[in-house]
């Protein structure tokens, strides 16, 4: 056994039994011999030994008989390598992916600017545009902001179901977490805080007598600083980046997503689940748990 199949229904729903009857029938059309399903959580995720199926195009040609099988419904499936399956190391993108919304974007709503900012943050995230440029662009429409309206945005600011769940067990296992946005330091490190990740990295905005100026400091943290935050961390680790799991949804969390060892695109941006290793459509954060080979009653409150 190389590798598992492992099933997690989406947020609000329940993996029935006969889903997971359907996955391992799908299974064994592709030549995949399936073991039992043994459960993670009751009716909530499953995961189902996949033997015959070591090279890429078997894998990738079961996981699509899985998800063709499974017709739509809100579960999602990944198979992953049981080797190393626990991962010693966690990078998690800030916005959108540990929080609910772009803090850029609601900072923008304090200066009556949002419905300039939204669409250039969208096409950022999506790769469409280059984020240094989008960045500089997007804060320097809030020049003049009273520092007061970062408080402000702070307070609207709510975690995503699974995020404090998923740090805190990864940690009492004994995992690292380090939190890395191209978002703003005063919104990372108090997320950061209450997340109980251990490190944060991200930009700063310049502020001069309690406003904000309209300027970033450089250098800015993008995409390559990203993948930098992993590179270092594994290495004071003395671990491979194969022993590490990455999470985001925008362009420039793909390439964090590609170096590491289990990459996960979340309810990410379409570019960007496209080419991920691997995606949750539908489940909370708890799923990269599940990934992982935790059961439900592993989790730490």
């Amino acid at each position: 056994m190389t590798h598992v199949l492992v099933l997690v229904a989406g947020a609000g729903s329940a993996l029935a039994p006969v889903q997971v009857a359907a996955a391992r029938d799908a299974l064994a059309t592709v030549g995949v011999s399936p073991g039992e399903p043994a459960w993670l959580a009751a009716d909530e995720a499953c995961e189902i030994t996949v033997a015959g199926a070591a090279a890429d195009a078997a894998l990738l040609a079961a996981l699509d008989a899985v998800r063709a099988a499974l017709a739509g419904a809100p579960v999602d499936a990944a198979v992953v390598p049981v080797a190393g399956r626990r991962k010693r190391l966690l990078v998690a993108d800030m916005d959108s992916t540990i929080v609910d919304s772009e803090t850029l974007d609601e900072l923008a709503a304090e200066a009556g600017v949002k419905e300039r900012v939204a669409p250039i943050t969208a096409r950022a995230m999506n790769g469409e545009i280059d984020f240094k440029a989008a960045l500089r662009e997007r804060v320097a429409l809030l020049a003049d902001l009273p520092a007061e309206a970062l408080d402000r945005t702070f307070l609207k600011v709510r975690m995503n179901p699974g995020a404090e769940t998923l740090v805190r067990t990864m940690r009492a296992h004994g995992a690292h977490a380090v939190l890395v946005s191209g978002g703003f330091r005063f919104f990372t490190a108090r997320v950061a805080a209450m997340a109980g990740f251990h490190a944060d990295r991200s930009n700063d905005f310049e502020i001069v007598d309690g406003r904000l100026t309209g300027r970033v400091v450089e250098p800015i943290l993008d995409k390559e600083a990203k993948v930098e935050a992993l590179l270092e961390t594994s290495a004071a680790l003395g671990i491979a980046t194969d022993d590490a799991v990455t999470v985001g949804d925008g362009a420039n969390d793909l390439p964090m997503l590609l170096r590491a060892g289990l990459g996960v695109a979340w309810r990410a941006k379409p570019s960007v689940a496209a080419a991920a290793p691997f995606r949750i459509d539908h489940a909370d954060l708890t799923a990269l748990l599940y990934l992982q080979g935790y059961r439900r009653d592993e989790f730490a409150a």
